[in-house]
């Protein structure tokens, strides 16, 4: 894999946004957005932990998909308390994934504002994620295909993204939104997936306070160095053919998948997981 630096900017117009960024579709990390939300002081994890300790919250870790799962499902629950608790104490793959602040702690609303970036941003759907140290999520595109403004609060993340032109090489699982759970992003193995030599994506670091542009599509991995937690703003997909097919993923792809579960079980993860080899082998040789 050859991995660029994602072009970084203190802080940046609305203008030259859509004309640099946006209109290309390339990723950008805006390092000073948001120094004048009141989240750029308060939040950490102790803040969380005082607003929303009694919250039950979802978590998830790296174990491989199953089809006793359901889309999205969680592997365990815990108070927000416990949770944070648990963080500071030692490494955990636990995270949350897709927490909606709005809904679950409207006292959080506060503490931000919807920013002027040229894009009109789904006031609706904030959603919050955190991980301890070590932990990370599989690479993977959104489901809506949205373009998403990711915000990070506390310590560092480490971010590695994939236009989706860079999908031939990345072993994506079929009738799903992944690549193979058995690639390791940060030291691959090119001897058992020989296609990511010819994958050229970005990197980066976020630290508190600093907001990374992902554009529609992209796939994305990240992987906590420190606890911490992030939250996104999304924006609809401009381009057509992205919105249909954020449409199709949405109401046709993640229910044929659930139905193909219940009716094959594991054998159907296992014949997806054997396609996505198959189907990148086959584009390789070409």
């Amino acid at each position: 894999m050859k991995l660029a630096a994602i072009p970084r900017v203190s802080t940046i117009t609305k203008e030259d946004f859509l004309e640099q960024y946006f209109k290309p579709q390339k990723p950008v990390v805006i390092e000073r957005a948001i120094e004048n939300w009141p989240a750029f002081e308060k939040w950490n994890l102790d803040y969380i932990k005082e607003v929303a300790g009694d919250k039950e919250v979802p978590l998830y870790d790296d174990r491989p998909v199953n089809h006793e799962d359901g889309f999205n499902e969680p592997h365990a629950k815990m108070k927000m308390s416990e949770y944070v608790d648990l963080l500071k104490a030692k490494p955990t793959k636990y995270r949350i994934f897709l927490w909606n602040v709005l809904k679950e702690v409207p006292q959080l609303q506060k503490d931000y504002n919807f920013p002027d970036f040229g894009l009109r941003l789904k006031k609706k759907l904030p959603m919050l994620f955190f991980g301890g140290t070590d932990s990370y999520t599989f690479m993977h595109y959104d489901i809506d295909m949205s373009n998403i403004f990711h915000f990070h609060f506390e310590g560092k993340k480490e971010c590695i993204l994939f236009a989706p032109s860079e999908t031939k090489h990345l072993y994506k699982v079929p009738h799903s939104l992944i690549t193979h759970e058995s690639i390791d992003f940060t030291n691959p193995d090119y001897g058992k997936w020989p296609a990511l030599k010819k994958a050229n994506g970005f990197k980066t670091e976020l630290n508190h306070g600093e907001v990374l542009y992902m554009p529609e599509g992209y796939w994305h991995y990240m992987e906590y160095k420190t606890p911490g937690f992030s939250m996104s703003l999304r924006s609809w997909p401009k381009n057509p053919i992205n919105f249909a097919e954020g449409v199709y993923n949405v109401f046709i792809m993640r229910n044929f998948d659930i139905l193909m579960r219940k009716l094959q079980g594991q054998k159907w993860i296992d014949k997806k997981n054997k396609k996505a080899i198959e189907r990148t082998a086959k584009l390789l040789s070409r």
